[in-house]
């Protein structure tokens, strides 16, 4: 659909909403599904070019029409109630007309709560609030579509390498057999620490926790349980004892010397990593690797959706990784940047040579000097 068309059947209908977010002149291409009026005027004005439609089979047959004449949009936003059915259905459209790489975001407004956006982060690359003001939306866009036009890439290599053995294919059996034996030789210390976890405190022997992984995908970390019940309630009120301390700029990350949410077998579990292990099963389940870059909460990976840190996604998500080998436990704090170039330098040159050197310096970096 033509967006003047569009345009003038919202103003018909009086398909009106909140103020939507401000985004600056881009040159940037999008198709918007959905019936926003305010939201479509704004993007005619800040994006390059677009199309928008009020159905899945408007905004099919529009994108179609832009394929043809030499239009492929940037981003494709939707802003519909969701249905799991046709967007799965819109994927394949998607998919059969190489558009795989087209970042899709859902209005996160449109699922009934955040966890239902969560469970189908696999159709769609991020849920957003189109109504925030604050969100840098056209970094946002950026960032998905070099992630996704890199993950395509990789896909695409493994698949045209025939005499070379593929460097994911070999990293992920090497992953599927050693936590499948770890998991078993280790089920007698699971039971052991589970036991007496439920005996110092009162609460779940696991933590889990939505964390962005590789390619900016959430899914379910698992952790034994160190800190006292409801302790990512209390950030806030330590945000002032953040080891991280980006004065509200930029990338943010959260980390405490001594935190006081930690009990005492937690602190125990930590100096000595062993409240990491379940991350087995996150591996055996492909959500992770033995090796890669730590998987972050939600509310740190927010802060990282531009080009500059894009690099930091490509790699998989890792129980171990430079970052422990090289920094855990000092005492010495550790700024933003370092972090993120130890997670890019990892991210650039991962391999499954690179990644037995890892681990081989791991086991030192095991024990922690201090409590963090």
């Amino acid at each position: 659909m033509q967006l003047d068309t569009f345009k003038t059947a919202a103003k018909t209908n009086q398909l009106f909403k909140v103020d939507p977010l401000i985004i600056e002149k881009n040159d940037l291409t999008f198709a918007y599904l959905g019936k926003n009026f305010r939201l479509v005027e704004l993007f005619d004005t800040s994006f390059l070019k677009g199309v928008a439609a009020e159905s899945y089979s408007e905004i099919k047959t529009a994108i179609s029409s832009g394929v043809k004449a030499g239009f492929t949009p940037d981003v494709i936003i939707i802003d519909t109630p969701f249905n799991e059915l046709e967007l799965s259905e819109f994927n394949t459209f998607l998919a059969e007309n190489n558009l795989s790489s087209v970042p899709v975001l859902y209005n996160e407004q449109q699922f009934i709560n955040k966890k239902v956006a969560l469970q189908f982060s696999h159709l769609i690359d991020d849920a957003v609030d189109l109504s925030n003001s604050q969100l840098d939306f056209a970094a946002k866009i950026k960032f998905l579509k070099k992630l996704k036009e890199h993950d395509l890439k990789s896909k695409a290599t493994v698949t045209q390498t025939r005499i070379q053995i593929p460097t994911d294919w070999t990293k992920r059996t090497f992953d599927i057999v050693v936590s499948s034996v770890l998991l078993l030789l280790l089920s007698p210390v699971f039971l052991l620490i589970a036991l007496i976890i439920k005996i110092e405190s009162r609460g779940p022997v696991f933590y889990n926790a939505k964390r962005a992984g590789r390619g900016f995908k959430i899914f379910s970390f698992h952790k034994f349980r160190t800190m006292e019940v409801n302790a990512d309630k209390k950030i806030d009120a330590l945000a002032h004892l953040n080891q991280y301390n980006s004065n509200g700029n930029g990338p943010k990350f959260f980390k405490i010397t001594n935190d006081p949410r930690i009990t005492r077998f937690g602190k125990f579990l930590r100096n000595t990593s062993l409240d990491e292990l379940p991350q087995l099963y996150n591996v055996l389940k492909g959500e992770m690797s033995l090796v890669g870059n730590r998987p972050l909460p939600l509310y740190e990976a927010a802060t990282l959706t531009t080009n500059e840190f894009v690099e930091r996604f490509m790699a998989p998500a890792g129980i171990t990784g430079l970052w422990q080998i090289k920094k855990r436990g000092q005492a010495t704090e550790m700024s933003v940047e370092e972090r993120i170039n130890l997670d890019i330098a990892y991210a650039r040159k991962s391999n499954l040579l690179y990644d037995l050197w890892i681990m081989a310096n791991t086991p030192k970096a095991l024990v922690q000097k201090t409590n963090v």
